[in-house]
């Protein structure tokens, strides 16, 4: 197998643990309250976490400092308004847990962070190997 093809998997899978701490593990009342506000310092601080773990990640394979904070500044962004899209459609609609409606929503916000980590190893393939 290429080192890059490895190098890929192992990013990948390395942003999927950090997901699986940042978005079920590390969130705090103050991240998960309020969701529906645009401007919103937990989910701020949420974002943020997502892109210190996701520097963590791209730094332990490698990849140039200089560019993994410029990716993972966008990644923040990105996770940011996933979130907020998210939280907004939530709270118009009443979702619960009881609800379909509530676990289609949280799916697509799950795939749309997904493949924000597909568009994040694409870019590294692009513009550093």
């Amino acid at each position: 197998m290429p080192a890059a093809l490895q190098t890929a998997l192992i990013l990948l899978a390395l942003l999927q643990v950090k997901h699986l701490f940042a978005d079920f593990f590390l969130q705090t009342p103050r991240m998960l309250g309020g969701r529906d506000r645009y401007v919103h310092l937990g989910r701020a601080e949420h974002a943020g976490l997502h892109a210190l773990l996701s520097v963590i990640a791209f730094t332990a394979v490698g990849v140039p400092l200089a560019f993994t904070f410029l990716l993972c500044l966008v990644e923040m962004v990105v996770h940011y308004h996933i979130d907020w899209i998210k939280g907004r459609h939530s709270d118009k609609v009443g979702n619960t847990p009881a609800d379909a409606s509530y676990w289609r929503a949280f799916g697509a916000d799950q795939l749309a962070h997904q493949l924000t980590y597909l568009a994040m190893i694409w870019c590294w393939g692009v513009f550093v190997l």
